[in-house]
């Protein structure tokens, strides 16, 4: 027998026999092409959702886990900022021959010993200056009872608002809360412990980035791991070059500060352009408190309250130029930050370590904003009106730049 030749596919008799026209497979293919796309872009929009609200739990639930495990959390990511500054120096170091080991080495003590340094032109001062404190706090405590007798009349009137309302004196409960000694002695241990991995941690950090660079640049994965050691470098560049910036601009303010204190008498000027370069490093935050600081200390020094307000006034005006003039120039477009970002990791950071966590913030905040340059800024805004969270395809890793 032979074979017979397969059927030539025709029209379909269904439709012949409805008087249908028959169905073209050629046409169909663009109508199955927009609706895989319309499934893909659904699919990727409720992937896209999902990730935001798992942000958004993360964003809310960190803080609790972080501060529940401080004494492991803040260590660690104080190492990795303390790894991300020095890096750079220990490969400047590492160009010289030196072993890696040394160049951690080396870079850790240079770093500890700017803060000492930094740390004794404050202190040795504010402990002398401290046994005058009392002094200080009653002519303070006078200059605000003459304030205070000014607005009598405001007392007296809430006093018969009191009357005549009728409300009973409230009873003061008062309780027993450990003294100053003995909260600083059940903290040290853990302040210690802390401090000592820190560095620690820094040191075996910074010791171990050439292999882990190494690491990355593996063959089977280039190009994933070429962008993520692209991505580590340029965020140990921008967050050690802001860090070397703003050091230098601080130090010019504490230089400047120091002579002013100079100038209009105030005793220990270093201490206090050491104080001001120190706490500059708190951005909004830390320049309110040297006002604050300086204008207590002129109200309880001054003959008048006028004299008293003018070391605060002329540290409020350099610090005017500093921020809108001098800083932005010199650190320019790629180091401008939002100030609401600032503030709101400012208080975000320090709701979780306290002061530690306020001096962490900025660094946390550009390695996130550098992190975010190389994967992608989402979309959020537009996201809600329904456009892509990012603009594009921030998971083909293997794409070059």
């Amino acid at each position: 027998m032979t074979a017979s030749p397969d059927p030539v596919p025709g029209p379909d008799p269904v439709a012949r026999a409805a008087g249908k026209p028959a169905a073209d497979t050629k046409s169909d293919t663009p109508a199955v092409r927009r609706r895989t796309l319309a499934f893909a872009a659904q699919e990727l929009r409720l992937i896209s959702a999902l990730v935001v609200l798992l942000a958004i739990g993360l964003f809310l639930a960190l803080p609790f886990v972080l501060s529940i495990g401080a004494v492991v959390f803040l260590p660690l990511v104080t190492a990795i900022v303390l790894t991300i500054i020095l890096s750079p120096l220990a490969d400047r170091l590492a160009k010289l021959g030196l072993p890696n080991f040394l160049t951690a080495l080396l870079a850790l003590a240079a770093f500890l010993g700017v803060l000492a340094l930094a740390l004794t032109a404050v202190l040795r001062p504010a402990m002398s200056l401290f046994e005058e404190l009392p002094a200080l706090m009653d002519r303070i405590a006078s200059r605000f009872q003459d304030l205070q007798g000014n607005f009598a009349w405001l007392a007296r009137l809430n006093d018969r608002v009191t009357e005549l309302a009728g409300k009973p004196d409230a009873e003061q409960v008062v309780l027993a809360t450990p003294s100053m000694l003995e909260q600083v002695a059940f903290a040290t241990p853990t302040v210690l412990l802390e401090v000592l991995l820190t560095f620690l941690l820094a040191f075996f950090m910074i010791a171990g980035r050439v292999g882990l660079r190494r690491r990355l640049v593996d063959r089977q994965h280039f190009g994933a791991n070429l962008k993520a050691a692209r991505a580590m470098r340029d965020v140990q560049d921008r967050v050690a070059a802001y860090i070397l910036t703003v050091g230098l601009i601080n130090l010019g303010v504490g230089i400047l500060v120091t002579a002013g204190a100079w100038l209009l008498g105030l005793p220990y000027p270093v201490m206090w352009g050491g104080l001001a370069a120190l706490l500059n490093f708190l951005p909004y935050i830390g320049p309110l408190a040297m006002a604050a600081l300086l204008t207590l200390y002129g109200l309880g020094t001054a003959d008048s309250a006028l004299f008293g307000v003018v070391p605060a006034a002329a540290y409020l005006g350099l610090h005017t130029l500093e921020s809108n003039l001098v800083t932005p120039s010199i650190l320019g477009a790629r180091f401008t930050i939002n100030p609401v970002l600032i503030l709101l990791a400012l208080s975000y950071f320090s709701w979780i370590w306290g002061v530690v966590g306020a001096l962490l913030s900025v660094p946390i905040l550009l390695t996130i904003t550098a992190l975010i340059d190389h994967l992608g800024k989402p979309n959020l805004l537009g996201f809600i009106f329904g456009e892509p969270l990012f603009q594009s395809n921030v998971l083909d890793l293997s794409e070059e730049q």
